[in-house]
């Protein structure tokens, strides 16, 4: 009887463990193919809660890259301005628009801003996080502890180096891909 009792404790916790990390993974669908990318709730909660309740809402769907610089990052998440199935759709005023919910206060990590990384984008203002996001394209140690980075990439960053990139300068995209959907796995 005890054998069964711990073979049923030992299944319902890979159950369980299943579960959670299927809850911290999202599938980013671009036009290219599909990214897997794993959250960390542990590092930063609020960004992670944040992140998949406008994900998992529809939010980011149709939502644009509108800042792409080649070798650093690839920015989008203005649920606002940039997205392209909406009537407020203004690639001009893309990337200085956020959701209808409070900014998100800052949650600084450990986390080094590596190739792959996903992190808030901001304003000046450390806790003006909202709904814009960016996935690093190469190492950017200058944004280590300065920005919120709150998952990584773990499949498809193939897909994500073929995004559009923008001028060198200020990474605007004139024509830039979109997001086709983003949801928990």
């Amino acid at each position: 009887m005890k054998k069964i009792y711990y073979l049923f404790i030992f299944f319902f916790s890979l159950l369980t463990t299943n579960i959670y990390a299927n809850n911290n993974t999202m599938i980013l669908k671009l036009t290219y193919g599909d990214v897997e990318i794993e959250l960390y709730p542990n590092k930063a909660p609020n960004h992670v809660e944040r992140f998949k309740k406008l994900a998992d809402s529809g939010k980011y769907d149709g939502v644009v890259f509108h800042r792409v610089i080649d070798g650093f990052m690839a920015q989008s998440g203005d649920v606002k301005f940039g997205n392209s199935n909406s009537s407020e759709f203004n690639l001009s005023l893309a990337g200085t628009g956020g959701s209808d919910l409070p900014n998100v206060k800052a949650e600084f990590t450990d986390i080094a801003h590596t190739r792959g990384i996903l992190s808030a984008a901001r304003s000046a203002d450390p806790d003006s996080a909202n709904s814009q996001f960016f996935i690093c394209l190469d190492s950017a140690p200058h944004l280590d502890r300065q920005y919120s980075a709150f998952g990584k990439v773990v499949k498809g960053m193939e897909f994500i180096d073929m995004i559009k990139k923008g001028d060198p300068n200020s990474g605007a995209v004139p024509n830039p891909d979109k997001i086709i959907s983003l949801k928990s796995k």
